[in-house]
């Protein structure tokens, strides 16, 4: 099977390269320098060339916060940018994974969100990742939505890294303690895309680490499996006052995987183990 992913220098899209590779899949893996996908032709002459199987778009506008001042690069990209990419697999009769976020939704309750649940975003970011999902549905038939959450892999940035980083500079760090959801490892994740991407148990998925908790915990949590003291202080959202709108809760279903035969994920205080060894912080 050859399988195109977008993304590929990216946290995610690097993981699951390497794991189809480890698979024996035929990779091709393109970033924005092989396939702006902001640029129609672009987009067409490099998945023609290819002629992959399927596609696994990684590829994402991400900064949550810039998005608010940039919304039509945001849109260029998560909208315009996945509307371009559906459409050739439609052309080429090829399934396509999307990668979504929690930021679909806005965060009102406590209950998990269900994959089929209304779509109504707080933020640019959020917006354009919803337009990019109804891009996927409105083209194609043979299509995979995987909604996730608060990723953290070892390409790229992250909170993790964030964190590991503040520590070094500073006595006390403020947190906020009032937003839940799923710290979820890209290496994981890129287990379940490789499997899920040979199926055809198409449809909407939520896909996390198990587990939940505020950004306060898993900073806690973070600091006590790499042995760094440093203070934690909780703040609201409102206190921290941050330019785009998140979702409080981002608790998420999944058991939509359960249900299509898929393995759940480890939970995420395992994920953050395996990760902090990766980057030779764990202490424990």
């Amino acid at each position: 099977m050859k399988i195109l992913v977008t993304g590929v220098k990216g946290q995610l899209g690097s993981d699951v390269a390497k794991e189809l590779e480890e698979r024996g899949t035929n990779v091709i893996g393109v970033d924005v320098d092989e396939m702006d996908i902001t640029d129609e032709a672009a987009v067409r002459r490099v998945i023609s060339e290819a002629s992959p199987d399927a596609v696994i778009h990684c590829a994402a506008y991400t900064a949550v916060d810039a998005a608010e001042e940039n919304e039509e690069m945001c849109r260029k990209v998560n909208a315009d940018g996945t509307k371009y990419i559906a459409r050739m697999c439609k052309e080429l009769g090829i399934k396509m994974l999307y990668i979504s976020t929690d930021y679909v939704f806005d965060g009102h309750g406590t209950r998990p969100w269900e994959p089929e649940d209304e779509r109504n975003p707080l933020s640019v970011y959020g917006q354009t990742k919803y337009e990019g999902e109804l891009a996927v549905q409105n083209t194609l038939d043979k299509y995979f939505i995987v909604r996730i959450t608060w990723t953290f892999g070892v390409n790229g940035k992250n909170f993790v890294k964030t964190m590991l980083r503040l520590s070094e500079k500073n006595d006390s760090i403020r947190v906020v303690d009032d937003q839940y959801g799923s710290p979820t490892a890209t290496a994981d994740l890129a287990v379940l895309l490789s499997d899920m991407i040979v199926t055809d148990k198409y449809g909407i998925y939520h896909a996390t680490n198990e587990g939940i908790c505020t950004w306060y915990e898993f900073t806690c949590e973070i600091f006590r499996q790499a042995g760094i003291e440093v203070e934690v202080v909780p703040v609201t959202t409102a206190e921290y006052n941050a330019k785009a709108k998140r979702p409080a809760n981002s608790r998420m279903s999944k058991d939509k995987l359960t249900a299509s035969g898929f393995e759940r994920l480890p939970s995420w205080q395992d994920a953050l183990t395996r990760y902090l060894k990766k980057l030779g912080r764990y202490a424990l």
